[in-house]
């Protein structure tokens, strides 16, 4: 079981950046599936990016294509997601979660499930005003 604890949310204007964090203990993340979610108000929780890292390969829902990118800094067990060009639209609840294995079963992907995931953050906010 890996424990996790998010932070670097805040409250920012549209355009602006900010860099979430998500500090894991309990395991080395090695093989893992980690990956971001996102819950805005009375919305479901949806998928943002995910990362294998055993070979660090990434994935992103179209929404937040080349503007969010996710990374793992394995001497610190801390992932990351850069967050760029920030939208109001983007205002939400942030999540971590991990899962041991891969990020996909064959060609069905599993990253962004959220009941493929064993372990969650408490999360944290990031709003952003027009």
């Amino acid at each position: 079981q890996v424990h996790l604890v998010e932070s670097g949310g805040g409250s920012v204007q549209a355009g602006g950046t900010l860099r979430l964090s998500c500090a894991a203990s309990g395991s080395p993340l090695s093989r893992y599936c980690m990956a971001w979610f996102r819950r805005a108000p009375e919305k479901e929780r949806e998928a943002v990016a995910g990362i294998y890292t055993g070979d660090g390969s990434t994935d992103y829902v179209d929404s937040v294509k080349f503007r969010f990118t996710i990374s793992l800094n394995n001497a610190k067990n801390t992932l990351y997601l850069d967050m760029d060009s920030l939208k109001p639209e983007d205002t939400a609840m942030y999540y971590c979660a991990a899962r041991p294995g891969y990020c996909y079963s064959g060609t069905r992907s599993l990253w962004n499930r959220k009941n493929s995931f064993n372990d969650w953050g408490q999360g944290t906010q990031v709003t952003v005003s027009s």
